[in-house]
């Protein structure tokens, strides 16, 4: 409900009040009461149930017309309309009550047969007078919250033209601090709008957006300074443009989404991907088989030929192999036999008038759709293969190392060489987005490859432009401090790229969402026994960009410990499962920290660091029982010093999010110090995660010959007794503790603020 945003205030970081609302009776309990039985008696019972029922509605209803009156309150221009729904809503959930009122007493049997409310008519046209008010008011709430995020653009669009043609340093620094708190109020909006958007397209292009705006925002800062600096510098003034241009093309964009508008180019920005063509191909094959009657199936020899030519992408380009170019092209000729095959079955089946497909048109259809599906995945193994070698590749950095070092240097001709081979990265990934894009499956992750592309293009001239500056002025600290920011965004794109590589796998897969499946927000009350409400704070733009990059850190370690758990065989481990759990649980405050995800608020982000720790503690209790299963003291030592180093980092997670804090400072230090810490968590559990991985498999081919881990332990010291907390052990899940379905159970996930 965009009511609920529409009169969101942002209290601290990421912490919001939210108001009463409908949700918790719905349109239930009012269908409930419209499709109650008109018995002619009625129990007592089945009276106070419909009375109850009646009386929960009106209340909820005046909760959400209080609400929707002061917001009317605040926006003078829709307060006769607002006021005037939230007047129907009042008056159609009293009329519910008093319908629903059975009196404090009940009438004898001699005063006639019994019902609970004798106007089902009235009763009817109540609830639609409720339905359509309530749809009303929050018709009316949305567009206020549009016209807010409308409003918050123009104010930084105007900003940002101050911004562009500042001429000094102290009119540059005021006018900036003006423009990070307009950016902070336009990122709160509109992060709490793609929260709302149920169009997961609309969703993507959104995230898309405003990912340009938060990296935008300090290249912006960089470039300024740089301009301002070197004012006659030529690559200088084009860095600086570049930067600002991105951004208003990113607030438009935003607004686009926001207001539904249609731009010009949107037609172009998801062009025909072959994952959708082969999908539609192969509908369009096995239609035939319910449809004999057709004309004539040439449609899906034209569709086979349109899917062909966008196979040219992989084909054509210069980085595909000889090996696989003709791999598709001999699966392209495959698919053209077998639909050539599926046309004549089609023609034999209606030379006899055949009532259903025929034996050979079945099998026509199995093998077209079985080539299609093999030239998906060829084309799908060619684009990750290139991605994934692209992407270990370009980890080295090695370009934007040498730009730096020859940019410091003032070594012009070494800046153009390395910009060379920087400008040919750029083609090539920009390249392998745009192969990424034809085998994402999905429009969100289309959406996504569309942006990496677009980032990979526009960043790459700005790490040139960046890196003649410094070469022009190798002893500006300005210039230096630019090119490195410009180099962080790279990098941090080609870190997104690896996320999206992996998102991809996933839907081809068939693993979708089942990533993020362990993220849990604790029960109101099981955990908040020492926690206090957070006063209303707001952070400067600093502590802002510092727990920026801290959240990133925080994402690409979770990254890390979701790449190393792909690698166990045994996915049900505990210490596998732990792991899981504890990168799920470290991405959503990553999320937190980019105002996304499930948690809301900084006392939703205590909540969740404290049930971090007590899964880090868990998985230390698994270390301990693993330990006791191994054979040489060598392998126990190495696991118990690293469940050493875990122990006391998840104890100090745990009291510091139980800690109560006041004020600004204490506010923004406690997040600080539990995602620094949440890190440290995590950079065990990969250290863990290997150790008992490379531990696990040498006993998996020992134990081949010798049986099972504990019988070959047995065998190997037979001498030792086994304690009755190892027998019990034996029962339980892996190596002895709890599942964490068991651990979790309960938990709320969606429990409303």
């Amino acid at each position: 409900m965009h009511l609920l945003r529409g009169r969101t205030r942002v209290v601290s970081v990421g912490e919001r009040i939210a108001p009463p609302s409908l949700e918790g009776f719905g349109c239930i309990n009012i269908t409930t009461l419209i499709n109650h039985k008109d018995k002619p008696k009625k129990s007592e019972g089945t009276q106070a149930a419909v009375h109850r029922v009646g009386q929960a509605v009106s209340v909820a209803v005046g909760r959400f017309v209080t609400v929707g009156e002061a917001i009317a309150t605040e926006n003078q221009e829709l307060k006769d309309e607002m006021g005037q729904a939230c007047f129907e809503a009042r008056r159609a959930g009293d009329t519910i009550a008093q319908l629903t009122d059975v009196g404090p007493a009940l009438p004898s049997r001699s005063d006639g047969p019994v019902t609970v409310f004798s106007d089902r008519t009235g009763m009817v046209k109540a609830a639609r007078l409720l339905l359509s008010s309530v749809t009303k008011v929050l018709v009316l709430a949305d567009r206020i919250v549009i016209k807010q995020i409308i409003t918050s653009r123009n104010k930084v669009l105007v900003t940002l033209d101050h911004l562009e043609r500042v001429s000094t340093f102290q009119e540059f620094v005021q006018i900036f601090s003006q423009f990070g708190n307009e950016m902070v109020e336009f990122a709160h909006l509109t992060g709490d709008r793609q929260n709302d958007l149920k169009d997961e397209k609309k969703k993507a292009r959104m995230a898309a957006a405003r990912a340009v705006l938060e990296k935008c925002t300090m290249m912006l800062l960089t470039a300024s300074k740089t301009c301002l600096r070197h004012p006659d510098c030529e690559s200088a003034r084009i860095n600086k443009d570049a930067v600002f241009r991105r951004m208003r093309c990113a607030l438009e964009q935003v607004i686009e989404i926001v207001t539904e508008a249609r731009s010009c180019g949107e037609n172009k920005m998801l062009p025909a991907s072959i994952y959708n063509a082969i999908n539609n191909f192969k509908s369009s094959v096995e239609c035939l088989r319910e449809n004999l009657n057709s004309p004539s199936p040439q449609s899906i020899g034209s569709q086979l030929e349109a899917l062909v030519e966008r196979t040219e992408d992989f084909t054509d380009s210069a980085y595909t192999s000889h090996e696989q170019r003709q791999a598709i092209l001999g699966l392209c000729q495959l698919a053209r036999q077998e639909a050539q095959q599926l046309v004549q079955a089609w023609a034999e089946a209606q030379s006899v008038q055949a009532k259903e497909a025929t034996e050979d048109m079945e099998v026509a259809i199995l093998k077209t759709c079985q080539s299609a599906s093999e030239l998906r995945r060829e084309l799908h193994k060619v684009a990750v293969v290139r991605a994934a070698d692209l992407l270990k590749v370009h980890g080295e950095q090695l370009p934007l190392r040498a730009l730096k070092a020859a940019g410091a240097e003032g070594n012009l001709e070494a800046v153009a060489e390395y910009s060379r081979t920087l400008t040919e990265q750029k083609e090539q990934l920009v390249e392998t987005c745009r192969l990424l894009c034809h085998v994402s499956g999905t429009e969100p992750l289309e959406i996504t490859c569309i942006h990496a592309e677009e980032t990979f293009h526009v960043i790459g001239p700005q790490i040139v432009s960046a890196a003649q500056t410094l070469a022009l002025h190798p002893s500006s600290k300005i210039a230096k401090e630019n090119l490195e920011v410009f180099c962080e965004a790279w990098e941090s794109q080609l870190c997104d790229m690896a996320l999206l590589l992996r998102e991809i796998n996933d839907v081809f897969e068939g693993r979708r969402g089942d990533k993020r499946s362990y993220v849990s927000l604790p029960r109101t009350g099981k955990h908040t026994a020492n926690m206090k409400t957070a006063k209303a704070v707001k952070l400067d733009a600093e502590e802002q960009t510092s727990m920026a990059k801290q959240g990133l850190e925080l994402r690409l370690l979770s990254s890390d410990v979701d790449a190393e758990v792909e690698k166990w065989e045994e996915q049900e481990h505990d210490v596998v499962r732990q792991s899981q759990s504890l990168a799920s649980m470290a991405h959503n405050m990553y999320l937190f920290t980019r105002g996304e995800g499930l948690l809301k608020t900084t006392v939703d982000l205590f909540h969740q660091a404290e049930v971090l720790s007590e899964e880090g503690l868990q998985l230390c209790s698994s270390l301990r029982t693993f330990s006791t299963q191994l054979v040489e003291e060598e392998e126990k030592s190495v696991v118990m010093t690293e469940m050493e180093k875990m122990l006391p980092l998840c104890q100090q997670l745990q009291t510091g999010a139980r800690s109560p804090v006041q004020g600004k400072t204490a506010t923004f230090q406690k997040v600080d110090s539990s995602i620094q810490t949440t890190r440290g968590i995590l950079t065990v559990v990969l250290s863990i995660l290997s150790i008992c991985h490379k531990l696990t498999r040498k006993y998996k081919s020992e134990r081949s010959s010798l049986g099972s881990l504990q019988d070959w332990r047995e065998r190997q010291d037979a001498s030792t007794p086994v304690k009755e907390e190892e027998t019990l052990n034996k029962d339980s899940n892996g190596f002895g503790v709890k599942s964490l379905e068991q651990h979790i159970v309960g938990l709320n996930l969606l429990e409303s603020k």
